[in-house]
């Protein structure tokens, strides 16, 4: 007999009428095949592997599938409250070396609990990971609790970037607090030594040949995958692939004031106000005095944008994929509109803004996937303009702010104000800039008490 099915009334999708557990709620991203994956990070310290556990770590939470780091590095800090020389990292320091086993052991027990009973899909274990007997117990770790494993390692071999990456990072890490910045690199480059003389590079070709695996030469040069097992694996590989460090800047604005906006109307496709026509022309100014080389423009294929940008004097790529979240039944209606003629609609969206589906029409969660392709294009981008409207900043602003599903429809994103954002080693700074053009204000406070709501936005 075919099973009765329920309609979710936020997500709109099609659930058992029985009384099965639910799904944790993250599960609706993209999915691991069978069981969770530990990523496993390997290189040399000072080769980037920090960075890429962070930014691939915001990235996979973005698109719905949690992922959280263990730095081994951290577990050592708070095992070893006062670090004093590179000594600490001798292989022939016997005791140090079960310090730092031991610490080994310590995150791989949060690891299991993070994917066995706090809901994670992938833990990615952040350490240098050097050696073949040190892979060889996670990798042992991961058969004995069913998980998936996939190494990343970043080699590098430029002693300029390896200079760089040392003083921009690592000299500014707690171990070195009360150290001067020379004394510091000195100690650092003896602590590379120290790992130099033990490293077993991963060999695809031969010893490690049945790994799944990345190897990152030269900060993305060149790129070398071995037998990717699934879904996600691919997907993270096709994000490191597309990643750069090349220094840059975004540039995230909405339209300028829509004739929808003045009316308090939502979606549709109406032109510029007066005043969205002046913040035009002010982006205009702030574009030129910016003196930005090479500044890519991009806009959503709906009339506000590409009237923003018209005043930009420049060439502008039109993307579908930036067009303002669909509000299906509810479009070109103002919010008493909503709350007079769908009631019930109105109130559960302040329910769970994130997961919640206009009828006929797409969520938060829908716009994030539509979305992705945008981010891997600015990841591959340097500078770059993106003048779109507000549910799609806040989606964009979310990933480079490394903010949650919860935090993400309620990110401040003002008409007539260019948010600045400038990626750093472990993150992305933000500037937020207005263009003195007044403007109706469309942000709504997350609601206080959900029963009493008063409107969507």
């Amino acid at each position: 007999m075919p099973m009765e099915l329920t309609q979710s009334r936020i997500q709109k999708i099609w659930l058992p009428n029985d009384n099965r557990p639910a799904l944790p709620r993250r599960s609706c991203g993209p999915q691991l095949a069978n069981s969770p994956t530990v990523i496993v990070m390997v290189g040399l310290p000072a080769r980037g592997k920090t960075y890429i556990s962070k930014k691939l770590t915001r990235y996979l939470n973005w698109i719905g599938v949690p992922t959280k780091v263990f730095n081994v590095g951290e577990y050592r800090r708070e095992a070893v409250k006062h670090y004093s020389s590179y000594d600490f990292f001798r292989p022939d320091n016997e005791e140090a070396m079960k310090v730092r086993r031991q610490c080994a052991l310590a995150a791989l027990r949060d690891v299991k609990l993070y994917l066995t009973e706090e809901a994670g899909q992938i833990a990615v274990f952040d350490a240098t990971n050097t050696t073949r007997e040190r892979r060889g117990m996670i990798l042992n770790f991961a058969k004995e609790n069913g998980f998936k494993v996939f190494f990343i390692e970043s080699v590098c071999n430029d002693p300029t970037v390896v200079a760089t990456n040392v003083m921009e990072v690592k000299l500014s890490s707690p171990d070195y607090r009360d150290c001067n910045s020379t004394d510091a690199m000195e100690d650092f480059m003896k602590r590379i030594n120290c790992y130099q003389a033990s490293y077993q590079p991963l060999d695809p070709d031969n010893y490690d040949r049945e790994l799944s695996l990345i190897k990152v030469i030269d900060v993305g040069r060149r790129f070398l995958v071995n037998r990717v097992q699934d879904h996600i694996q691919s997907r993270i590989v096709y994000y490191l692939m597309n990643i750069h460090v090349q220094p840059r800047t975004i540039y995230l604005c909405r339209h300028g004031e829509s004739e929808f906006n003045l009316k308090g109307k939502i979606g549709g496709d109406s032109g510029l106000s007066n005043r969205g026509k002046k913040f035009a022309v002010a982006l205009n100014k702030f574009v030129e005095e910016q003196n930005l080389k090479d500044l890519k423009v991009w806009t959503s294929q709906l009339k506000r944008t590409i009237q923003t940008a018209e005043a930009l004097q420049l060439p502008y790529e039109q993307w579908k994929a930036l067009n303002e979240i669909d509000a299906g039944v509810c479009e070109e209606m103002t919010y008493e509109d909503i709350r007079e003629q769908h009631p019930e609609e109105f109130a559960l969206r302040d329910q769970d803004k994130y997961y919640y589906r206009y009828p006929s029409g797409e969520s938060y969660q829908d716009l994030v996937q539509r979305l992705e392709p945008v981010i891997m294009e600015l990841e591959r981008q340097e500078n770059v303009l993106v003048i779109c409207h507000q549910a799609v900043m806040r989606c964009l602003l979310a990933y480079f702010l490394d903010k949650s599903a919860d935090e993400m429809p309620y990110l401040k994103c003002p008409l007539h104000t260019v948010l600045k954002l400038t990626p750093v080693a472990y993150g992305c700074r933000v500037e937020s800039i207005s263009l003195n053009i007044e403007a109706v204000n469309t942000h709504r406070e997350r609601p206080e008490n959900m029963n009493n709501s008063q409107k969507p936005s």
